[in-house]
């Protein structure tokens, strides 16, 4: 094994949560009997911090937490007591989250065609909290070891969660193509993640999701700001303080690291330093996370990355915080176009009124010379934005994903807590129920809006009611002041140099990824890397974007193909490249051929022959 890098070696960077570890080691925390521990791996982990160790076999399983087709798609789970769910029923929700939101099992990505099922996967998983040594808040850590798990091909996958999801949220990614190959699976939810932390009662999460009060939490709590009681939340990502995204490539290695040593504990198997392959595979803000972990890994800890759709930002590329910003000023007033509204996914009425009244907003504040649509679309188009990024206008704003993202990543990259917030925005849950508060942990995607949680904007006023709030996001990024100059020093941390070490490397995006435009990304990253002397491949894939769970959606059947199994069809090649068994290639531009609305997608539809 790589005792170098592992968490027990005495050189180690990273750190317990807890401030001093306890002596003797603890057992690892038994729940109850539909959690059993499992008697070998309880006995043979020698960690000096806490390790929560469950099993999963008999109705449940690490893929799909027992749940079947139907069920992942389907309405959530519903725990015996909504008010009082138990540790199981949360992982359950959290599984069934993650699904429904990354994935999507339905004919368009490939159910009844690539896939007839998923399959059922035996085993045990490990989670802990670790904590950087600069930071002041955990992150999670956890490991999914199958009863399959190949000693003699030991193979590990590393795979944090794309956005700011919490530790389950790369099991869509990862898990289907792992354990089918005997391999396991380290997840990390990079410090951001649902460890949503409840100032009306002073209630956070602990190893197991379940809320506690501060102080009550034997093994400590995820996330624990210290503030007065209020109606406002807190969330990791936006309010630790940590700036998490900078250390990303960080919550990699780690977890990595753990995983490796969890195997090395419990396994019987005679594993040297060269046996295990560790390979990164991760989506989106996992995918930037997986490409800055080899970035630093000097050690050689990685034997391969595959990124799909990775929110990179290479020297000299706007980050997703610049073109966000200005998108969200400017993406509605195309919608104003009633040609162009017809003819984009998720285009309806009356969001050609709301376009209106944002390009009246744009020439009142001097943004626009005109309100028009086309004077809009100029403005887009000289920062970098595309027709087929541009293609995705309406989903962006439907969702309201840029105001999410903006309102999120402001607050931690300026380090502010829950109540002193950028630009006068608040996370507040007044309206919450206690079952949704209960299953925030399981349910929540790690950014508000949703499960109860609001975006509260003070600046909102008249007609166009973000306009004024989004004007003053963006000029964190136009200005010149202490907190623009603080919000581009924050920038610059999370750039990635693309200097890689001497692995394959695989890159995959969308051609019509709306939210991670791949001129802002992937393009030039791959161009930077190769110039640096990287092993790099890009696979762009036309006609498909950044959410495969949009598939099933009127206007995204029959006109998009999903973006996974392409990583999937990725991962498979770079095996290959590992055995010898095949060249890392050229860069490929794939032409798909979508299936008809309600049919299966198949292999030949993806245009990988």
């Amino acid at each position: 094994m790589r005792k170098e890098l592992l968490l027990l070696s005495a050189g180690a960077v990273f750190v317990l949560a807890a401030c001093e570890a306890p002596e003797p080691p603890p057992e690892p925390v038994e729940e109850a009997p539909a959690e059993a521990v499992a008697a070998d791996p309880s006995e043979r982990l020698q960690f000096p911090f806490p390790v929560r160790v469950t099993e999963h076999r008999d109705g449940d399983d690490l893929v799909s937490a027992g749940l079947n087709v139907a069920d992942l798609t389907g309405t959530a789970p519903a725990p015996a007591d909504p008010e009082a769910p138990s540790a199981a029923e949360l992982r359950r929700l959290a599984v069934h989250a993650n699904w429904q939101g990354i994935g999507t099992l339905s004919p368009a990505a490939g159910l009844g065609g690539l896939l007839d099922g998923l399959p059922e996967v035996p085993g045990h998983e490990f989670h802990a909290f670790l904590t950087l040594p600069d930071a002041s808040q955990p992150f999670r850590v956890a490991l999914q070891l199958p009863d399959s798990f190949d000693a003699d091909a030991a193979c590990l996958v590393v795979s944090p969660a794309s956005g700011s999801r919490g530790t389950y949220g790369a099991i869509a990614v990862a898990a289907p193509w792992a354990f089918e190959r005997g391999c396991a699976v380290a997840y990390t939810d990079k410090a951001a993640g649902t460890d949503i932390f409840d100032f009306s009662d002073g209630t956070g999460t602990d190893l197991a999701g379940r809320r506690v009060e501060s102080g009550e939490a034997e093994l400590g709590l995820a996330f624990a700001p210290l503030e007065e009681p209020a109606a406002t939340v807190g969330m990791r990502h936006a309010h630790s303080g940590d700036q998490p995204e900078a250390d990303w490539g960080q919550h990699v290695l780690a977890a990595a690291a753990f995983g490796l040593d969890v195997i090395d504990s419990v396994l019987d198997a005679e594993l040297d330093a060269d046996s295990v392959r560790v390979l990164g595979f991760a989506l989106s803000n996992g995918g930037n996370a997986v490409l800055r972990a080899a970035e630093i890994d000097d050690s050689g800890l990685l034997d391969a990355v595959v990124a799909v759709s990775p929110n990179i930002t290479p020297l000299g590329q706007p980050a997703l915080f610049d073109y966000a910003s200005l998108a969200a000023l400017y993406q509605p007033c195309l919608l104003a176009d009633a040609d162009f509204l017809d003819e984009v996914p998720m285009g309806q009425s009356p969001m050609d009124v709301m376009g209106q009244a944002r390009c009246q907003s744009l020439a009142e504040a001097g943004l626009l010379d005109e309100p028009s649509p086309s004077a809009a679309r100029d403005v887009l188009t000289e920062a970098g934005f595309d027709d087929a990024a541009l293609s995705q206008s309406a989903v962006n704003i439907a969702l309201d994903l840029w105001r999410s993202v903006l309102v999120t990543y402001a607050s931690s990259y300026l380090q502010r807590g829950p109540f002193d917030m950028p630009c006068g925005f608040a996370l507040e849950a007044a309206e919450a129920t206690a079952a949704q508060r209960q299953a925030w942990w399981g349910s929540h995607s790690g950014i508000a809006p949703g499960n109860g949680i609001e975006i509260v904007d003070t600046m909102a006023d008249g007609n166009d009611s973000t306009f004024a709030g989004l004007k003053c996001l963006r000029e964190l990024v136009d200005g010149n002041g202490p907190e623009s100059d603080s919000l581009h020093a924050a920038l610059r941390a999370t750039q990635a140099s693309a200097v890689l070490p001497d692995i394959p490397v695989v890159v995959v995006h969308g051609r019509d990824d709306g939210l991670i435009p791949v001129a802002f990304s992937s393009r030039p990253y791959v161009t930077m890397a190769r110039n640096n002397g990287a092993r790099i491949a890009y696979w762009e894939v036309e006609q498909s974007q950044h959410f495969d769970a949009l598939l099933a959606v009127p206007g995204f059947a029959g006109e998009y193909v999903p973006i996974l199994p392409y990583g999937w069809q990725a991962m498979d090649h770079i095996l290959a490249v590992l055995d010898d068994a095949a060249e890392l290639g050229e860069d490929w531009h794939i032409q798909p051929q979508p299936p008809e609305p309600g049919e299966p997608l198949e292999i030949e539809h993806l245009g990988l022959e």
